[in-house]
């Protein structure tokens, strides 16, 4: 298999679109800008929609913020359905809040380019997202391994990335790529989640891409900043350049509209070359199962 490419946009939420039509017309410009730079995957971050609190109704409060984006997401995902189809590549539209009889999870959407619609809850929720004056938000329960283009994919939302847990489960599935969209609130927590991603990158001996949301949404009542680049992370490998970093853009905290765009390539075959017993070191799924851990 030849290099995957793919777009990673590190949404700005102070775009503040005035309705949700708008906001889709602005990812479907994203989308025919990934399109022309060949990218066969666009993905958007964590919360992007949390810029629709732009027009959010008047005296909504903070513990209401998630009843609305996850409606607004309905109406979302609808105006968003076709352009995979239209644009010839897959769209991971962020993450959104989505309601269920048991309460909301935080639930990013990858809409294929054959037609399907992939679900990933986020599994390891922030204090934050669990306050009940706030979000109220519920764990998920399923880490799904799924086939992309001819890749096997999975998803892991922000925190997520940061258990190393989750990283032994999946091990195991000798995966292609891992896509992290992400929300951090400042320079700390870009540096938890995107260096946790470059770990996860050599354990798994798989391309990691990394994009989280930047600037301040308009209406917000909880997220005052909001700071993030964009990277693809390889294994640290000779033939990836020994430093694990396939394309990275810095950090930024997007206040003067900036908005990283990152186009990156995975290099599939080698990967797989790699993993078959070409590495350098890497023991493969290794487990822990033969140690014992004393205390003295």
């Amino acid at each position: 298999m030849s290099d995957y490419q793919i777009a990673l946009w590190s949404f700005n939420l102070g775009r503040a679109p005035e309705t949700v039509d708008a906001l889709a017309a602005q990812i479907e410009d994203g989308m025919k800008r990934a399109a022309a730079g060949g990218a066969r995957l666009l993905q958007l971050p964590e919360y992007f929609i949390e810029c629709c609190l732009a027009f959010k109704p008047d005296g909504l409060r903070p513990d209401e913020e998630m009843h609305f984006l996850a409606e607004t997401g309905v109406e979302l995902r609808a105006l968003l359905a076709s352009l995979p189809e239209k644009y010839g590549l897959s769209l991971l539209a962020g993450t959104m809040p989505v309601k269920s009889e048991t309460g909301i999870t935080n639930t990013a959407f990858l809409l294929t380019a054959d037609g399907r619609e992939i679900r990933q809850d986020k599994l390891s929720l922030t204090p934050f997202e669990q306050c009940p004056e706030t979000w109220q938000l519920k764990p998920g329960s399923v880490l799904k391994v799924f086939e992309l283009d001819g890749l096997k994919a999975a998803i892991l939302i922000c925190l997520d990335v940061e258990m190393p847990a989750l990283s032994s489960r999946l091990a195991t599935q000798e995966l292609d790529l891992l896509l992290i969209p992400s929300m951090t609130e400042k320079l700390s927590g870009y540096h938890r989640v995107y260096g946790c991603a470059k770990a996860r990158a050599v354990e798994l001996m798989c391309a990691v891409a990394v994009s989280g949301t930047v600037g301040v949404s308009r209406g917000t009542t909880q997220n005052d900043s909001n700071v993030s680049g964009a990277a693809l992370y390889l294994p640290c490998e000779e033939q990836f350049g020994f430093t694990g970093i396939g394309a990275e853009i810095s950090p930024t905290d997007g206040m003067k509209s900036e908005e990283p765009f990152l186009f990156a390539s995975v290099p599939v075959q080698q990967l797989r070359v790699l993993k078959s017993g070409n590495a350098e070191v890497w023991p493969g799924a290794w487990t822990a199962d033969h140690v014992s851990v004393t205390v003295d």
